[in-house]
């Protein structure tokens, strides 16, 4: 597993070195038709076609406009998953069924997965390749749950690809918040599949560097999960698993409130430094924005007093949380008017992406509500 572990630590660290051309292990070039890691090696497009066709053969469909069509399919320019996905719904009424309700945006997705593959009796090829088209079907269309589901029946040497087995589950749990699942699938793409596109090996890349900035249940976490609740909403999905999700996020939001809150009940320490940004405490105990008036001090705002100048024509945005400048906000947010807040809040959110800005507008937003409330 240590010597995994570093083939994906190289294969991860070559993809972004090279913009995605993965040709390289330990600097050096493998042989064309071998990798000392990888495994895995879909069916060229003339096998593919061969298990297409005899498949096709043993669903009867053996007629000369079946097989026109079939010509016709493995004549197009499409990709291999693509024709055999077509092949599938020529033989299949059941097939052609659930492959056009997953990609028909104009049909609301299903929310289960379809009996024809979860039937463990069906033939190999047709059940495993179904269940790849379909899952990867709502995967781009954003229904994962499902997608991960489906994609899971497949096996790796059953489909005609798969690298797009391995690139889409990752996809899912990576948006799904499975960390651990998602890194362990990225490890298979990278490193098991030796034809993997540099499009999949670049992305499946990023997602890995992203997860490990991954913290719980901090901010990001928030933003995570309040990403996913509007995502299944837009799937008309406002059902118990939502609200659960809902509530986690409101719980999280409120523990942070309470810990700015106590926070600054604290007395100041004794050395005369701030604990928090490890710089010296200022005298009303760093509670007021350096440079800030007197008139402006936590807990004493006046509405006819304006809060500090953000310079927005002039000031750069770091991206980064201002966890300080939070807790002083929380202290008078419901004591500010409307256009102060609307300042404080560009201040706060200036370089930040959107789903972060989300995060903390509903954070101060329940700051108001409370401070309404007592």
């Amino acid at each position: 597993m240590k010597g995994r572990a570093i083939a994906l630590g190289l294969t991860l660290t070559t993809a972004l070195i090279l913009g995605g051309r993965v040709t390289a292990v330990e600097g050096k070039k493998p042989a064309k038709d071998a990798s000392s890691f990888s495994t895995l090696r879909g069916p060229g497009v003339d096998e593919a076609k061969t298990q297409a066709a005899a498949w096709l053969k043993s669903a009867g469909k053996t007629d000369a406009a079946s097989q026109a069509e079939f010509a016709k399919i493995w004549a197009s320019e499409t990709g291999l998953l693509d024709k055999v996905a077509r092949t599938l719904a020529l033989g299949s009424p059941d097939a052609a069924k659930v492959l056009r309700e997953a990609a028909d945006a104009e049909i609301q997705p299903p929310t289960t997965v379809p009996a024809v593959i979860k039937d463990k009796k069906q033939n190999a090829f047709f059940r495993s390749n179904l269940a790849l088209a379909y899952g990867k079907a709502l995967t781009i269309r954003k229904v994962y749950e499902e997608g991960l589901e489906a994609i899971s029946v497949a096996k790796a040497d059953e489909v005609v690809d798969p690298s797009a087995l391995f690139f889409h589950k990752a996809v899912c749990e990576h948006a799904l918040m499975l960390k651990d699942q998602a890194d362990s699938t990225i490890d298979r793409l990278l490193v098991d599949v030796v034809d993997a596109p540099e499009r999949y090996r670049m992305v499946a890349a990023l997602m890995h560097f992203d997860m490990l900035t991954w913290q719980e249940k901090d901010l990001g976490w928030i933003a995570r999960k309040m990403d996913n609740i509007q995502r299944r909403l837009k799937l008309t999905r406002g059902g118990k698993k939502t609200q659960k999700m809902q509530r986690e996020v409101l719980v999280r939001l409120d523990e942070m409130i309470k810990k700015m809150e106590n926070d600054g009940k604290k007395p100041p320490p004794k050395d005369g430094k701030d604990p928090k940004d490890g710089q010296p405490g200022s005298p009303n105990d760093g509670n007021c924005p350096a440079g800030g008036p007197p008139g402006d001090q936590p807990g004493e705002h006046k509405p006819g007093n304006p809060m500090r100048d953000s310079n927005p024509a002039n000031a750069q945005g770091t991206g980064q949380v201002d966890n300080k400048r939070i807790r002083e906000l929380a202290e008078v947010w419901g004591k500010l008017p409307e256009k102060e807040r609307a300042q404080a809040m560009q201040e706060l959110t200036r370089g930040l992406p959107p789903k972060d800005r989300a995060v903390i507008e509903e954070f101060l937003r329940r700051i108001q509500q409370r401070s309404g409330s007592r």
